[in-house]
C-alpha cells in the first residue's frame, strides 16, 4: 500500500519537474513473474525506472540503505522499507546465496523483481560487466528477463550529489523479454551463467547506447578511489612543501633585513668616527 501512496505522490512531482519519457512499456508482462534488469547510473534509478509501469517492482537494494544512522539513515530506511525494497548483503559467499533465495521468493509470488547486474552504480556513466547472479535467478526461476535501460539519470543525480539537478529529461527504455529456456537445468555451469549474463548486458548496451567496459564496476571504483586518495596525499604533500618553502623564504627575507639593518648601523657608526678623525671635516 505504501508503495502506491509514494508513487501517487512522487509520480506527478517527477513528471512536472523532469518530464520523463518511456519507451517499450508494452514489453513488460502484465502479470506473472519477470526479472527487470537495469543499468545503474544514479540513486534516482529507483524512482524513474518503475514510474511508467502499472506494476510494482521489488528491487534487491544494498543493505547500506537500511543501516544508515542519523536523520538521513532513518529516512532512507523508512522509505526503502515502506516501498517494499529488500536489503541484501553484497559481501559475497553465503550472503550472495541468501540474496538469490530472496529474489526467488519474490519471483515465486509472481511479482516483478528488479536487479542491477553491475552490482553498483557506474562511476563514469559507462556500462560494466554483469555479475552472474542475475543468470542464476533467470534459470532457476524460469522467468523472462526484461532489459530496462536508464538514460540521462547520471546527469540528474550522479554519485556524491545530494540535490537533484533540474533541466535534464530522463528516459527509460524497456526491451523485449529475453528467453533463456534453452539453458534450463544448466544453472550450475559457470560458462552458461557467464554467457547468459553477457547476453543480458549486451541487450542493455544496445538499449542504453552506453560504452561497454568488460570489467567489474566495483574494481574500477576502487581504483578511482585509490587514485583520488593518492592525488589528495600528493596535493597535501605539495601544499606542505609550498608552506615550508614560503616559511623558509620569509625567514631568509627577515635575515636579509636584519643584516641590512646591522650593516646600516655599522656604516653610521663608522662614518661618525671617520669625521671626528678628519681635521678638515668640521671646517667644511
Amino acid at each position: 500500500m505504501f508503495y502506491w501512496v509514494v508513487k501517487a505522490i512522487l509520480g506527478p512531482v517527477l513528471a512536472v519537474l523532469w518530464q520523463p519519457r518511456a519507451e517499450g512499456v508494452e514489453n513488460v508482462p502484465r502479470r506473472g513473474p519477470a526479472i527487470m534488469v537495469s543499468n545503474h547510473l544514479s540513486f534516482s534509478d529507483h524512482f524513474f525506472g518503475p514510474l511508467p509501469l502499472p506494476r510494482k517492482i521489488t528491487f534487491l537494494a544494498k543493505a547500506e540503505y537500511f543501516t544508515g544512522t542519523g536523520v538521513k539513515g532513518l529516512l532512507s530506511r523508512a522509505f526503502f522499507t515502506g516501498v517494499g525494497q529488500i536489503p541484501i548483503d553484497r559481501s559475497g559467499g553465503k550472503a550472495s546465496e541468501a540474496a538469490l533465495r530472496t529474489g526467488l521468493r519474490v519471483l515465486k509470488r509472481g511479482d516483478l523483481l528488479g536487479i542491477y547486474p553491475e552490482g553498483t552504480r557506474s562511476p563514469d556513466g559507462k556500462l560494466y560487466r554483469g555479475r552472474t547472479g542475475v543468470a542464476r535467478l533467470a534459470l532457476e526461476a524460469k522467468a523472462p528477463v526484461v532489459p530496462m535501460a536508464m538514460i540521462n539519470l547520471e546527469k540528474i543525480m550522479p554519485p556524491g550529489r545530494t540535490v537533484p539537478k533540474l533541466g535534464v529529461r530522463p528516459k527509460v527504455k524497456f526491451g523485449k523479454p529475453l528467453d533463456f529456456s534453452r539453458y534450463h537445468g544448466m544453472e550450475k555451469d559457470p560458462r552458461v551463467l557467464r554467457a547468459v549474463t553477457d547476453e543480458i548486458m549486451y541487450a542493455l548496451m544496445e538499449l542504453s547506447g552506453q560504452e561497454y567496459v568488460d570489467r567489474y564496476a566495483q574494481s574500477v571504483k576502487a581504483e578511482l578511489e585509490a587514485e583520488a586518495k593518492e592525488a589528495k596525499r600528493e596535493q597535501h604533500a605539495s601544499d606542505k612543501d609550498r608552506r615550508r618553502t614560503e616559511r623558509e623564504r620569509r625567514k631568509a627575507e627577515r635575515r636579509t633585513r636584519r643584516e641590512e639593518k646591522r650593516a646600516a648601523r655599522r656604516d653610521r657608526r663608522g662614518g661618525g668616527d671617520a669625521d671626528a678623525a678628519d681635521p678638515t671635516a668640521a671646517q667644511e
